[in-house]
C-alpha cells in the first residue's frame, strides 16, 4: 500500500547495521568472550509479535462440502446451499482475524444457482486474512454457476474482508451467459490471492473486478487456463461501482501471470485504466473466435492487453510480457491498447507471428499506443512482430519514446513497420522482411 515499507533490516538504518556488523567483527578477531552491545534498532509493524486474545475456535480445520455439508456434486443438483454453508463454518472460525479453515472440494460437477454461494462478505463487517479452496484437479472439481438473472451476479464477492484467498485445482463455468465470477471492493483490506491450475469457461460478463481506493493487490495466477469468454475482462481493475473517489483508484499493484495458457473466444484479457504493476511470463495467448456482436466500449476487437486512460493520480504504470507466444488470427485481435499517460511497457522474447502469412497480416496493427510528453516508454527486446505498430503522439515533448532492439519485422521492413508517429521510435539492430 502506498506509505507503508517493510526494509528487510527490519527499519535499521544503514549506519546501524554496518555499526553492529563492525563491533561483532572486531570482538572476533580481538578473542573477547563478549560482544559488543547490538545496535539499537527499530522493529517493522510486520516483526512485531502478535497479541493473541480469544480462544481457538472449535471444529475441524479441513472440511468437505460433500461429506460435512451434503454437495451432490452430479450437475444437476442446486448445490449453493451446501456452499454458503461451508463457507459460513469458514467465516465462524477466523479467530484473531485470522481464517482457520480449508474448504475441500472433492471431483466432481456441482450447480451452483445462488449469487455469492462460495464467497459471501459483504458490508466489510470481517477482517480475516486466510481462506483456502481446494478442488481435486483441473477437469475434475467443475463449478458451474447458474444465476437466474446475470446481471451484477457474482460468485465469490469479497467486500474489504479477506485478504489472502486461495483457489487450488478447481474449474469455474459460467452457464448463465454474462454472468461475473469474482467482484473484490477494497479501501485497505482485500489483496492476495492466488489461484493455481484453476480454469474458467463460459461466457462472462468480468472474471475478476476490482473495484475500491486501496489495494485489490497482490494477486498471482500460476498454470491456469482462461478459456470462455469475457463482454467486459478477465481481469478488470477500478469498476469504480463503490469507489469513494475516482482519481484515488490508484493502487492496483503486482499481478503476476505465470505459464498461463489463455485461449477464450472473445473480450478482454486484461483493463487496466487506473494503472497497475503487471508481470506476465510465459505460456500462449489466442484469442480463437470474434465478439458476435459490436461493443459499445470495445466495437468488434478483442484484446489482451487494454489500458487507457482514468482519471487517477500518479500512480505506478508498469507492464512487462516475456516468453510468450500470441497468436493474431484476424485483425480484430490486438495484444496491446495502451494510452497510459506514464510509466513503462516492455515486452522481452516474445512472437506475435504465428499467423503472419495470412493475407489480412500486412494491413493489421495488433501493438497501439497512444504516446505523451510522459510516455509510456515502451520497449521491445528479441521479439518477433507482426503487421505493423501504431503510434499516435500528443502535444508535448519530443524524441523516442519507443525502443526495439535485435527484433523481426515478418510484413515490412523496418523504415514501414510504424504507422503514426514513427518519430517517437528507435531501431537497434533489428531485422525486417
Amino acid at each position: 500500500m502506498a506509505g507503508s515499507t517493510s526494509p528487510s533490516t527490519g527499519g535499521a538504518s544503514r549506519r546501524s547495521v554496518l555499526a553492529g556488523t563492525a563491533a561483532a567483527l572486531a570482538a572476533a578477531l580481538t578473542g573477547c568472550d563478549s560482544q559488543a552491545p547490538p545496535a539499537t534498532r527499530q522493529t517493522s509493524d510486520d516483526a512485531k509479535a502478535p497479541v493473541v486474545t480469544g480462544h481457538k475456535p472449535r471444529g475441524k480445520d479441513v472440511i468437505d462440502v460433500v461429506a460435512d455439508f451434503g454437495a451432490k456434486g452430479d450437475g444437476r443438483t442446486d448445490d449453493s446451499r451446501a456452499f454458503a454453508r461451508a463457507y459460513a463454518y469458514a467465516a465462524g472460525r477466523v479467530w484473531d482475524h485470522v481464517g482457520r479453515t480449508v474448504i475441500d472440494v472433492p471431483a466432481g460437477t456441482y450447480l451452483i444457482r445462488s449469487p455469492n454461494a462460495l464467497l459471501d462478505a459483504q458490508g466489510g463487517k470481517l477482517k480475516a486474512n486466510g481462506l483456502r479452496f481446494r478442488g481435486a484437479g483441473k477437469r475434475m472439481t467443475q463449478l458451474l454457476f447458474a444465476p437466474h438473472r446475470a446481471e451484477n451476479a457474482y460468485l465469490c464477492r469479497n467486500e474489504d474482508s479477506w485478504a489472502n484467498v486461495m483457489f487450488e485445482q478447481i474449474g469455474f463455468a459460467a452457464a448463465t451467459s454474462g454472468a461475473s465470477f469474482f467482484y473484490s471492493y477494497s479501501t485497505g483490506q482485500a489483496q492476495d490471492y492466488r489461484f493455481t491450475e484453476c480454469e474458467w469457461t463460459g461466457e462472462w460478463t468480468y472474471g475478476v473486478a476490482l473495484d475500491g481506493s486501496n489495494t485489490n493487490s497482490e494477486m498471482r495466477w500460476d498454470a491456469c487456463r482462461v478459456g470462455g469468454a469475457y463482454r467486459k475482462a478477465f481481469l478488470y481493475s477500478g469498476l469504480s461501482q463503490k469507489s469513494l473517489s475516482r482519481p484515488q483508484q490508484d493502487q492496483f499493484l503486482n499481478y503476476w501471470f505465470n505459464d498461463m495458457k489463455v485461449e477464450y473466444a472473445w473480450g478482454n484479457f486484461l483493463e487496466f485504466p487506473y494503472g497497475g504493476s503487471i508481470t506476465c511470463r510465459g505460456g500462449s495467448y489466442i484469442v480463437t473466435g470474434r465478439r458476435p456482436d459490436d461493443s459499445g466500449d470495445y466495437g468488434r476487437t478483442s484484446t489482451f492487453f487494454r489500458f487507457p486512460r482514468g482519471p487517477h493520480h500518479d500512480s505506478v504504470q508498469r507492464f512487462h510480457a516475456e516468453d510468450i507466444r500470441f497468436e493474431v488470427r484476424d485483425p480484430d485481435t490486438v495484444v496491446i491498447d495502451c494510452a497510459w499517460d506514464s510509466g513503462t511497457v516492455h515486452f522481452n522474447d516474445c512472437d506475435d507471428t504465428a499467423q503472419a502469412f495470412k493475407s489480412f497480416a500486412e494491413e493489421s496493427s495488433p501493438h497501439r499506443y497512444r504516446i505523451g510528453s510522459q510516455g509510456p516508454l515502451v520497449r521491445y527486446d528479441s521479439c518477433q512482430l507482426s503487421g505493423q505498430h501504431a503510434y499516435e503522439a500528443e502535444s508535448g515533448g519530443s524524441g523516442p519514446r519507443a525502443r526495439y532492439d535485435m527484433c523481426r519485422f515478418r510484413n515490412h521492413a523496418q523504415q514501414d513497420f510504424i504507422k503514426g508517429s514513427g518519430d517517437r521510435v528507435s531501431f537497434v539492430d533489428c531485422l525486417g522482411a
